[in-house]
Formats: structure tokens, sequence, C-alpha cells
């Protein structure tokens, strides 16, 4: 090639890689942040190890913040163990719990129960229930699932954890009921406005197969308390809603970031760290930072206070 033909191509390129930096410049100054989220999931909270002091540490990094959130989400666990528990020992750590962020949150929050919330003494499906609604009544939830529109987005709270078919304790799915609400409540949501899911457990994540050891006989396993076990079921159902942009989970106490088919899943670690004591493998105590924009796009931001 001769020296005035490679001295072309490359000006082409330097004069196409110059407007695809305007276009990405132009696209990131049109679109504009509408909701920021902390999302704080696996608190853990009990009377002991310093946990009413670190959730209060996490609650005013958070609210602390020069651009601070405007709504937090509770991401379930709650509390440290409420399964096998004596009830007084379970009605102390809800009432630390609800003490902490009395005293020291001013932030609107939305919550879905997890597994370590609901006491169950004997491993019945209606102790189950039972156990399960005392901590709706704890956490304020009118229901156990259930949505709402804010700012521009639908947010869909779900309940993942629910009773073995024996009555035995939990697994993590959406009952038929609750499914064929979520087909509902995305089919009556309109194709326009863009939705972020919530749940306990993750409906889909990487991180699942570092907790334990779960490489044996050369095959992976992975228990169905860990991620959902109707994760075909769920994302086949996102795929006629490309709406759906985003799910948060915790449960794991580890961080990760799937995208599949056009969802991006966030495993958004834990306050707890490794349930008050130091880092869960790599993952460090902390809480997410979620920003949701008006264009439809998200960005999740793990941050250690």
């Amino acid at each position: 090639m001769k020296r005035r033909d490679i001295v072309r191509q490359m000006g082409a390129g330097l004069a196409a890689l110059s407007f695809n930096h305007c276009a990405a410049q132009a696209a990131t100054v049109s679109k504009k942040r509408v909701l920021r989220i902390a999302h704080l999931t696996d608190v853990h909270m009990q009377p002991l190890v310093g946990a009413a002091k670190g959730f209060e540490k996490c609650l005013h990094h958070a609210q602390g913040l020069a651009d601070k959130p405007d709504l937090l989400i509770n991401g379930g666990d709650a509390i440290m163990e409420a399964h096998g528990r004596g009830k007084d020992s379970v009605n102390r750590q809800w009432r630390l719990y609800k003490d902490v962020l009395r005293s020291e949150n001013a932030l609107p929050l939305l919550s879905c129960v997890g597994n370590h919330d609901i006491w169950c003494r004997q491993e019945t499906k209606i102790c189950f229930e039972e156990g399960r609604q005392w901590a709706m009544d704890e956490l304020a939830m009118p229901k156990r699932y259930y949505s709402l529109d804010q700012n521009g987005w639908h947010i869909v709270v779900l309940d993942s954890v629910q009773p073995k078919a024996d009555g035995s304790w939990y697994t993590a799915h959406l009952d038929d009921e609750q499914f064929h609400w979520l087909e509902t409540d995305l089919r009556n949501t309109s194709s326009e406005t863009p939705i972020l899911i919530i749940s306990h457990v993750p409906i889909l994540a990487a991180c699942v197969f570092f907790d334990g050891q779960r490489f044996a006989d050369e095959n992976w396993s992975v228990p169905a308390r860990w991620m959902h076990s109707d994760t075909i079921r769920i994302t086949d159902l996102f795929h006629r809603h490309p709406n759906v942009k985003a799910a948060l989970s915790g449960h794991i106490h580890l961080t990760d970031r799937v995208d599949y088919n056009g969802v991006s899943y966030y495993c958004n670690g834990a306050v707890s760290g490794a349930w008050w004591f130091g880092k869960y493998h790599h993952t460090g105590a902390g809480y997410a930072l979620v920003d949701l924009f008006d264009d439809g796009s998200v960005t999740n931001t793990y941050m250690s206070y």
C-alpha cells in the first residue's frame, strides 16, 4: 500500500472514532437518573458481635452520601435466625432491628422476606406460613409479593422462599399463585416502562458456584436453596417482556453480575459480610447503590461502609 493510502485510512478511522465518542457522550448527557436505591440485604441482626452498631454504621454511610439515595430496599434476612429459635429470641432480634431502623433511618423503605426471617419451630407447612406472616408483620408488609410504580420505573418485589411439598424447610421458587400474578403484573405494565425485580434468593447467579463445596464427581451442584429452581420458567417469562431490565438479590453474601438475555442479575453481598465476622470469601460487608435511569439503564455499585 502507498503511504498516502495508509494515511487516508488512518484519518478515516480517527474520524469514525471521534464521531462514536461524540455520540457516546451525547447519549450519556441525554439520559437522566430518576431513582437512586440503597439495596441493603442480609443484615442478620442479633444482640451479639456488634450487629446493631454495624447496621447503624451502614445506614449512616448510605444517608451521609453527598448524593444520597431516594429509597432503601431491605433484601431479606433482616434478622440472624428465626428458624428453630424460641419466640423470645426471635422477638429480641426483631425489636433490635426495628429500633435501629427507627432511630437511624430517614429513608422510605421496601422489604422482602428472607429465609432467616421465618420462624418455624416445627417443619410443617402451617408453621411455615405462620412464621412468614410474623416476619411480614414485623416488616410492615401487607403482602408477601407486590409491585409499585416509582419515578417512571415499575418495581416488583417477589417472595423467593417456599416450604417444600412435604412441609420441611424451604426451597427457592415462585409458587404457582405468585407466578401467575407476576405474569399478569408484567403484562399489565406498559412496554415503555422499565422494570426492576427484587428477590431474596438469586433468580440467576454465578456466585452460587463458590458458596461451599459445589463441585464433586465431575459435576457442579447448586441446591435449590441457593438459587431459584424455576430459573428457566422465570427467564422465559422475562424474555416476553424486554422492559424487564434488572433483578437484585442477596442471600449468598457474595457479589456478582450475570447478564443474560437482556436482563442484568445482581447479587449484592451482605450488610453483615460473613454474619458479622469479617469478609465472606472475598466479599466484605457492604450494600449496593442502584441508579435507575429514564432510558431503562441501570448501574449497580457495591459500597463498603
